[in-house]
């Protein structure tokens, strides 16, 4: 090879008079050529982007945690507008701390509430339940047949005689241990939730939680307070999330400022730092200007984000920085070593961010909406990224330049690593992994791991491991407050409902009660369900009314006209368990957790109930209910989750196959990342961590960003061998040029998202761990397996005048090529 060729391309230039500005690629001239352009067009476009994040929102769509092609979410969302308040929905307990509910003060804080709840944008009025509410009926049998009427007596007056008709009723009524609690001690009000608001537009969830916590500051904080307030459901969840991202800001700066911190410590030159800092902000502003743009927002997952394409950046920004260090460290005028950097790095930073993004792009096949739009946030940030860090950057580096005393100091650090001094007793100590017996051991000890890390992972569980809402810590508010609400209620928010459907009419047919009524026994006997109930026992206990209570007729009639009166009755009454057209009927199952195990148990029972008794004028159909969405959700994630591997990683393979055009430096590029993969889910057995909607995202992430350490490592190695160079001088040379990158990325990225570890929202914290263990992981993998791994596979692609094509040139450093 004609190495005084590239001597020439990239000659010591002091004067940029001397330069060839027709040099480099057409690419290269059209942005130095232009530069003061490209600037002014990127500063146009920056003020543009942050003017549209005035429309930036922050907000969580029930809906969109839905995966829309499951059959049961099919099912439920055709039949969700005669499904009565088992959609989104919201409980909010109120509390008497000193007796119980039948004190005049309590009952009327207890309408006040209701008052101001029943008209908040978004709650479904009409199905809005608690003692106070009109849809909330007892009925007697009398010597004249059924009466009946709402709860709440219609002459309530507060008076001792109308708070005795209402203890009557409330017994009457049924409602013990759902609307009121066991002890009688506080009362419940279910507020169901509207797809959308009476504008038309989606329910404001941060909106509807904040409105809920001013009716609790108002009645339930203070030393005045007279009732303590409980409030569960995806909505108030939802607004908790937010309402910890706000504090989730407070970590950005944090991460900011330490991967400032490492990229100073690195370079040493404080204005080349700021620009790597400012070009990386630039690209978080013009991809939330994008989300935007396109008409998006940004939810509890996808805030995460903006973090990574922060980290990513900062990380891409310091190796440009570094290439223009050296060359102005060796007398290289800094316009003319931007555009030797941009020549050198271009097309490994666009090799090493397509890799990135593949890492993102496959959460795309994954039909959650939720995810998906995480996806594209990310591809977004990305793409930004191509021009913020690998063209915008080096274009100010050649105004702004770095600092020679930092230039000269980065230079002799790199000559004393070349000479094994400094870091270069690391690079040497490395250098033994390319030899059999350290890497025999290597191997045999990262096999050893695998096997037990894949032994580990059989325990892997999906969906969620803990009660409550699990993406919040063990002891926030909600978690308290659903703690409260499950031992003082005999009914949990956990429903799961199979929806019956039958011709219109036709559910008042004999044949199709007492097949409900055999689906309710059959999950019943379900371990985890505390209770089941549909129209078959409000036939059954109507069907006793009419004849005097009598026990013997608490049963479903094979008389049709006996079943026809019932029905009327329920009808009437506005039963929730059936629709206007006799053609629904939903069998309710109250579980005591949503644990993925219980979920399962419940899903094979009404299966393999729905198989033995569908036929052609009566289905059973799944699921509706939150555990219903819940279960659906974790049998979609259960599928995914190796699937989105699946691709990913033959993304990574085509990638790395492309780049390399090696099918052995394939493997030993990938080897180490299935590696981390399969300890990454050790790990999460470990801490408890189930694959769902907030974690699958992660380990695609990890493999999609740290595949970058083995383009920057394994290329520059298999250029050197390729240059005739054998395997132990090949791997001591790359370390030696890369190393510092390589550790620099793995520390930069890490430093980025380990501050979410200390997040309030928890799965924030779940991912910021495993990603921070991933990114690390990774790093390590390629500085030792990379070696070893070469040593039985890649000691071949040592070849005497191997003639580099200008992808490999790319990638190699200018030094090693000069060399």
């Amino acid at each position: 090879m004609d190495l005084s060729h590239n001597q020439q391309q990239m000659a010591v230039i002091s004067d940029p008079k001397d330069f060839d500005e027709r040099s480099g690629s057409l690419l290269e001239r059209l942005i130095f050529n232009n530069r003061a352009l490209l600037v002014l067009g990127c500063l146009v476009i920056t003020l543009f982007f942050a003017f549209q994040l005035r429309g930036m929102t922050v907000n969580a769509s029930f809906d969109k945690m839905l995966p829309h092609s499951h059959p049961y979410i099919t099912n439920y969302l055709e039949n969700r507008e005669q499904l009565r308040g088992l959609g989104d929905s919201v409980r909010v307990v109120i509390e008497n701390p000193k007796g119980d509910i039948f004190d005049a003060d309590y009952l009327a804080t207890l309408a006040k509430i209701n008052d101001e709840i029943f008209i908040l944008k978004g709650v479904d009025r009409a199905w809005m339940k608690s003692i106070f509410t009109p849809v909330v009926r007892w009925v007697e049998v009398t010597e004249e047949g059924f009466t009946g009427g709402p709860v709440l007596p219609n002459d309530y007056d507060g008076s001792a005689k109308s708070i005795e008709d209402l203890r009557i009723n409330i017994g009457r009524a049924g409602v013990v241990g759902s609307l009121v609690a066991n002890n009688y001690k506080s009362s419940m009000i279910q507020i169901p939730l509207l797809s959308k608001d009476g504008d038309g537009n989606a329910v404001n969830y941060h909106d509807l939680s904040k409105s809920l916590e001013d009716i609790r500051a108002r009645y339930a904080s203070g030393p005045d307070a007279k009732v303590n307030i409980y409030v569960i459901g995806f909505a108030k969840l939802a607004g908790d999330l937010i309402d910890g991202l706000q504090k989730v800001m407070t970590f950005f700066a944090i991460a900011a400022a330490i991967a400032t911190f490492i990229i100073y410590m690195f370079t040493r030159c404080v204005r080349s730092t700021g620009l790597v800092l400012f070009c990386s902000l630039v690209a978080v502003i013009w991809q939330l200007g994008l989300v935007v743009t396109f008409g998006y927002g940004l939810d509890p997952f996808s805030i995460l984000v903006p973090f990574l394409v922060f980290a990513i950046g900062i990380s891409h920004g310091a190796q440009k920085m570094n290439g223009i260090m050296q060359d102005v460290g060796r007398g290289t005028h800094k316009l003319v070593a931007a555009r030797y950097t941009f020549r050198r790095l271009f097309l490994a930073g666009l090799t090493a961010l397509l890799a990135d993004a593949v890492g993102f792009a496959v959460l795309m096949v994954i039909d959650i909406p939720v995810i998906r739009e995480l996806a594209m946030t990310a591809s977004l940030g990305v793409a930004v990224l191509i021009t913020t860090n690998l063209i915008l950057l080096p274009v100010l580096l050649s105004y702004v330049g770095v600092s020679p005393a930092a230039a000269k100091r980065s230079l002799k650090e790199e000559s004393d690593e070349i000479k094994g001094r400094g870091m270069g007793k690391l690079w040497a100590c490395l250098d033994h992994f390319t030899e059999r017996r350290w890497a025999t051991i290597a191997i045999v000890a990262s096999t050893v791991l695998g096997v037990i890390g894949f032994v580990v992972s059989h325990d892997l569980k999906i969906g969620d491991l803990d009660a409550g809402a699990p993406e919040l810590r063990p002891d926030s508010r909600y978690n308290q407050d659903n703690a409260f609400i499950t031992a003082n209620y005999g009914i949990s928010s956990d429903v799961f409902a199979v929806m019956v459907k039958t011709p219109p009419d036709s559910c008042r047919s004999f044949e199709t009660l007492t097949e409900t009524d055999r689906l309710a026994w059959h999950l019943a006997q379900v371990p985890g369900v505390q209770q089941t109930v549909s129209l078959a026992d409000t036939v059954r206990n109507y069907t006793a009314g009419g004849f005097e209570g009598n026990p013997k007729w608490i049963t479903v009639s094979d008389n049709q006209g006996l079943i026809d009166a019932q029905i009327g009755n329920a009808m009437s009454w506005n039963s929730e368990f059936l629709n206007t057209q006799c053609s629904l009927i939903p069998v309710l199952a109250f579980l005591s957790d949503h644990k993925a195990e219980t979920l399962d148990r419940v899903v094979a029972a009404a299966s393999e109930f729905a198989a033995q008794h569908d036929t052609k004028d009566r289905q059973f159909l799944l699921a509706a209910g939150s555990s219903g969405v819940d279960a659906a959700t974790n049998i979609v994630v259960r599928d995914a989750n190796r699937t989105m591997l699946l691709y990913v990683y033959a993304s990574v393979i085509l990638l790395c196959a492309i780049t390399f055009r090696s099918w052995r430096a394939v493997v030993v590029a990938v080897l180490p990342l299935v590696l981390t993969s399969v300890l990454a889910e050790a790990l999460m057995v470990k801490l408890g961590i189930g694959v769902k909607v907030a974690t699958l995202p992660v380990v695609a992430l990890g493999v999609g960003i740290g595949v970058d350490y083995a383009l920057y490592l394994l290329s520059v190695q298999l250029a050197q061998q390729r240059m005739g160079y054998s395997l132990g001088e090949a791997y001591q040379r790359s370390v030696a040029f890369t190393g510092k990158v390589v550790a620099l990325v793995g520390v930069t990225l890490a430093a980025g998202v380990i501050t979410w570890a200390w997040s309030p929202i928890k799965f924030q914290a779940d991912m910021g761990i495993l990603l921070t263990f991933m990114f690390l992981w990774n790093m390590l993998g390629a500085l030792i397996l990379i070696p070893a791994l070469s040593h039985f596979l890649l000691k071949g692609e040592t070849v005497k005048n191997h003639v580099m094509s200008p992808a490999e040139k790319a990638l190699m450093p200018e030094e090693a090529l000069q060399d």
